[in-house]
């Protein structure tokens, strides 16, 4: 199967999708003159023309523009730079685009799709490399999808522009250049299910996105001393997968949860209390959560370093429960 990079999956899932529907469209900064800053609009415009739009620097005008379009009947995609800059428009991310079809009764929907690129990148520092995604999992309306390689790039892109909820997509900027194998043409990811990445009968790793490298790192690093590791890629944060969840820690009778956002009130917090509450009696020892230390993400590279997750500490910790 061919290979192509996180960034062109996620090109060739919008042009796909917008050849398919007219009523797709773009709305962001940079993304006609610059492509978009990783280049993950590179080309759009010149197919796509006036459907795909720059914007004043305002993330509030984008996503309350996308807002009243969708509501309108079109399927916005709004582009946000950096997952960072959400902030600034949180009145219309978590009481409008989420509320309204609740408060309508269903008479309206919003399907729109919110591209968010999150995580450390070098020297990104505070402001711009943040991991957001707990904060969204805590708003009822919306759904949450984190890729971690280019075939759920595509898959779940195609999957959200085609869902009539909106959907947050998380893409880290680290993957965007990573390459794997994607399938040519039609090739859907189903939002709400989680893919179990690899076997195992011992402990069972969670993890999404950037986090899924730090989980085969840990994997393969325990395999050597002896202990099978069952991987799951959660790929969607809202819904997540429970069943899957359960089946393994069921098996295995450990969990371990890594993510790369703050370990603090992180994602893998729901997780370890869903476990916590329908399979405790399954568990043979506390359940492990790994993420960064309660600190802004340092500009320093040799601090910078000591934040990032360390497959190795992973893997000590992991050890020291069996």
């Amino acid at each position: 199967m061919r290979q192509v990079t996180f960034a062109q999956a996620t090109l060739e899932a919008m042009a796909e999708e917008m050849r398919r529907d007219k009523s797709i469209f773009v709305m962001g900064e940079d993304i006609v003159r610059q492509g978009g800053i990783f280049g993950q609009f590179k080309g759009l415009h010149d197919e796509f023309g006036d459907r795909i739009m720059d914007t004043p620097i305002s993330e509030t005008a984008i996503i309350g523009a996308s807002v009243g379009a969708a509501m309108a009947g079109m399927r916005p995609v709004a582009d946000m730079h950096f997952a960072d800059f959400m902030g600034v428009a949180m009145d219309e991310l978590f009481n409008q685009m989420a509320k309204i079809r609740y408060m309508f009764g269903g008479q309206t929907t919003v399907p729109m799709v919110v591209r968010a690129p999150d995580g450390l990148s070098s020297c990104g520092a505070a402001q711009h490399s943040q991991s957001v995604e707990a904060w969204f999992m805590n708003i009822p309306g919306l759904k949450v999808v984190t890729p971690s390689n280019p075939a759920e790039a595509k898959g779940l892109l195609k999957s959200a522009l085609r869902d009539n909820n909106p959907v947050i997509y998380f893409e880290n900027k680290v993957l965007y250049r990573e390459k794997g194998e994607v399938p040519e043409g039609e090739f859907l990811v189903p939002i709400g299910k989680a893919n179990i990445v690899r076997e195992g009968t011992d402990i069972t790793i969670i993890s999404y996105s950037i986090g899924m490298k730090k989980a085969y790192e840990a994997a393969d690093k325990l395999e050597k001393e002896g202990i099978h590791a069952e991987v799951i890629d959660l790929r969607t944060l809202v819904p997540y997968d429970k069943e899957a969840i359960l089946e393994s820690v069921k098996k295995t009778h450990r969990v371990a949860i890594i993510h790369e956002a703050v370990k603090q009130g992180g994602a893998g917090s729901e997780i370890a209390a869903f476990v916590a509450e329908n399979a405790i009696e399954y568990l043979d020892a506390p359940i492990m959560r790994f993420g960064a230390p309660f600190v802004p993400v340092p500009f320093s590279p040799p601090l910078e370093k000591a934040y990032r997750l360390d497959s190795d500490k992973i893997v000590k910790e992991i050890l020291e429960k069996f």
